[in-house]
């Protein structure tokens, strides 16, 4: 077993945890997702999926309003990055740049999923913010209603060490 697959083990241990955990920080300071109404789901050896409901993210056109998808799936991004980087201690997780196809309508509850990154994505993304304070890692995001691809999103997400005595 590898260095990354024995630490995604062992954050996929305790999933309800993970997302309890996740759910708290981000509702205490992302505010927008309270408005958003916006729950962790599930994270398993898929990713993790993150929810809101329709009702408080819809357009005038009663289907899911884009800002609300593109919304959900960084931050599912990047809330697998801090869950997978002991919840953020000591690091800074910031969004570089990110993309998204939307496919089709979403007419009912939103769900984004941010896949796991492969081994050796992450094997890398480790090693060199270990060497360099600093790394960036491209995680894919889909956004699924009633089991349709609606939308597919690429983020590359940077992660940098705080400096001695910052945190």
């Amino acid at each position: 077993m590898t260095e990354a697959s024995a630490h995604f083990r062992k954050l996929l241990a305790d999933p309800q945890a993970e997302c309890r955990a996740l759910e708290t920080y981000v509702r205490a300071h992302i505010p927008l997702t309270q408005a958003m109404q916006v729950h962790a789901t599930t994270l398993d050896a898929h990713g993790l999926t993150l929810s809101a409901p329709l009702a408080a993210n819809h357009n005038h056109q009663d289907s899911a309003f884009g800002g609300s998808l593109a919304s959900l799936a960084m931050l599912a991004g990047w809330g697998l990055l801090w869950l997978s980087l002991d919840h953020g201690r000591g690091i800074n997780i910031v969004v570089r740049d990110m993309h998204m196809d939307f496919l089709h309508l979403v007419n009912g509850g939103l769900r984004a999923t941010c896949a796991l990154p492969t081994i050796a994505a992450w094997e890398k993304f480790t090693a060199t913010l270990t060497r360099r304070r600093k790394a960036r890692l491209e995680l894919r995001i889909e956004i699924i209603c009633d089991a349709v691809l609606c939308a597919r999103c690429t983020g590359m997400f940077v992660a940098y060490r705080e400096a001695a005595g910052d945190g």
